[in-house]
């Protein structure tokens, strides 16, 4: 595992972030309690843009470890990502707390308060804008329509949604600015969740998914077979299920009906139906009244609530809703020697020039150096904010390289 977690943090460094998420990934599969993992791995999810991963993975580290500072830092900076200020700022004051000195806490901070009064600015303009424009029919006098042209009606308001999950509950984001509490109605069935936001002056935003699932088996067996009806499987459970409205979105905590099934997808998706053989005895053919020396054909087809069988001379066959498949969560293998060799293979085969050059330059000095030289390089390179790269130990391990800039420009601290 600690060999794996050094590849990683070498991937992270060489810009390499998925492949450093890959073998974060496999580290974890051996040690799934380690919260470094996560936080690390929420830091490369950033650099990929995959912010609500990187949400999930630092809100998992937090969860192993509450102490751990760096987690909280990159649960805000992925939900700063997604707009969702409230929530990273709630994160950046946890973490503050846990090392007062980081200034980069503070900035963040000052950051999410600026974003959310403007927010909060824009939601009450939009609100008095909307009352100004309301006029009484009494107010307006009647004109001639005959000449003008015909009205236009407002477009529907598009929202964007999305969906992260956990082992017991589905978190949904609509993502609508301003949303005031009595603009919303949500309804939760134990397949559906109905969403209605009514904006003043604008038609009506509605939004019902019928939610994923799999089926469940059915009472009746034909022949050994269980009929699979997933149209009357409870997906959710209403009465666990709430919802919050921040100011840059709505959020919907769905609680599973069956904690640990994993959803493909937000919405059910009609899966391909099979058809399979079953061999028929001839007491079966007499259970069934077949007054031929015949196999005979039976057909389940979904109708409704229910099933309406079909029979007729032939074989017999039953249709089933084929299972859906679920992606695994074991860790693929993967041959790290053939994989080295081969990306080697390819550098070394590379015709680079201008910067390109100069960086493969540096990775065959770094590839070919003891461990004191690689030490020197890294320490070099990061404390210089990569203006100075150094290949003697000696020189800058016992104390803080300085950056030094190319001539004519300034160097300046960046916080992030």
């Amino acid at each position: 595992m600690a060999d794996l977690e050094k590849k990683a943090k070498e991937a992270f460094i060489d810009d390499h972030f998925g492949l450093a998420v890959d073998l974060y990934t496999q580290a974890i599969a051996l040690n799934p309690t380690n919260p470094d993992l996560f936080a690390d791995r929420a830091q490369a999810n950033i650099k990929l843009n995959n912010f609500t991963e990187a949400v999930a993975d630092a809100s998992r580290a937090i969860a192993l470890d509450a102490s751990l500072a760096k987690a909280y830092l990159r649960k805000g900076i992925a939900c700063m990502k997604l707009e969702e200020y409230e929530t990273a700022k709630a994160a950046l004051e946890a973490g503050a707390s846990l090392a007062p000195g980081e200034s980069r806490f503070t900035n963040l901070i000052k950051e999410c308060d600026e974003c959310i009064a403007e927010e909060t600015g824009e939601s009450k303009n939009h609100a008095a804008d909307a009352l100004v424009n309301t006029v009484s029919i009494k107010d307006v006098e009647p004109e001639d329509t005959s000449s003008q042209a015909p009205m236009v009606i407002p477009s529907k308001p598009k929202y964007r949604h999305e969906f992260y999950q956990k082992p017991e509950e589905v978190v949904v984001s609509i993502f609508a600015k301003g949303v005031q509490a009595s603009w919303i109605t949500v309804d939760f069935g134990e397949q559906i969740l109905s969403v209605r936001i009514e904006v003043p002056g604008e038609d009506g935003y509605h939004f019902q998914p019928r939610l994923f699932g799999k089926g469940q088996p059915s009472s009746t067996l034909f022949f050994g077979y269980s009929l699979w009806r997933q149209n009357l499987c409870k997906q959710i459970i209403p009465e666990k299920c709430k919802y919050n409205i921040l100011s840059t979105k709505v959020e919907f905590r769905l609680a599973k009906a069956e904690p640990g099934l994993h959803w493909a997808s937000l919405e059910y998706n009609k899966e391909t139906a099979v058809v399979r053989r079953i061999p028929v005895s001839s007491a079966s053919r007499e259970s069934m009244n077949c007054s031929r020396n015949m196999p005979c054909k039976m057909r389940c087809i979904s109708q409704g609530s229910g099933f309406v069988l079909e029979l007729c001379v032939l074989e017999l066959y039953v249709e089933i809703v084929q299972k859906p498949t679920y992606s695994s969560s074991k860790p693929k293998r993967v041959d790290w020697d053939k994989l080295e060799a081969q990306v080697k293979k390819e550098e070394k085969e590379e015709k680079l020039d201008g910067d390109a050059a100069l960086n493969k330059f540096f990775r065959e000095i770094y590839q070919d150096a003891d461990e004191d030289t690689r030490r020197a390089m890294k320490k070099s390179f990061v404390e210089s904010n990569g203006t100075v790269l150094s290949t003697n130990w000696k020189e800058v391990g016992t104390k803080k390289v300085e950056g030094s800039p190319p001539d004519g420009m300034e160097m300046r601290k960046w916080e992030y």
